[in-house]
């Protein structure tokens, strides 16, 4: 029996007008990335552009969190490993991890918290019975796998008594 692996679905390239005067990618445009993988993820379920277009109900971000571990730059390619954590009948939970291409380090993370949603009403609705089944057998693979440290972290600052 196969192990079960995060999908692979999404390959990008930093651009030139992704740089800030840091001369690194500014921290825009590793949503924008992040957000092009969830693209890749929602087509991959048949939830994506064609389907809002299509059938009048989409996927909407309602929660979001990066975590950044290593600058990238201008030329460098990246690699996006994406999972899902919990899927129930009108919500998705999905993680990505950017990988520099060619080097092979985390650069950075993304928790997404997704609904789905009714385009005409602006309502939550349930998914499809295939997709809410497709969803969950994705998830239940991906359960098998170690839980990424970043998955669930919130901002803080840890602090000691003498500097509270």
């Amino acid at each position: 029996m196969s192990q079960p692996a995060p999908l692979d679905l999404h390959r990008e390239t930093v651009r030139p007008d992704w740089i800030d005067y840091n001369g690194h990618m500014n921290v825009a445009y590793y949503l924008l990335a992040f957000d092009h993988a969830t693209d890749a993820v929602l087509d991959h379920f048949g939830i994506g552009k064609d389907y809002a277009e299509t059938e009048g109900r989409s996927m909407f971000v309602v929660e979001a969190h990066l975590t950044y571990a290593r600058e990238v730059t201008e030329g460098d390619g990246l690699r996006f490993s994406s999972r899902i954590l919990g899927a129930d009948a009108k919500r998705l939970h999905l993680f990505h991890e950017m990988i520099h291409a060619e080097d092979g380090f985390l650069a950075a993370t993304a928790e997404f918290m997704l609904v789905h949603v009714d385009l005409s009403e602006r309502r939550a609705m349930p998914f499809p019975t295939a997709t809410a089944e497709a969803l969950g057998r994705v998830a239940a693979e991906h359960a098998k796998l170690p839980v990424p440290p970043q998955v669930g972290r919130c901002i803080g600052r840890k602090t000691s008594k003498s500097n509270a």
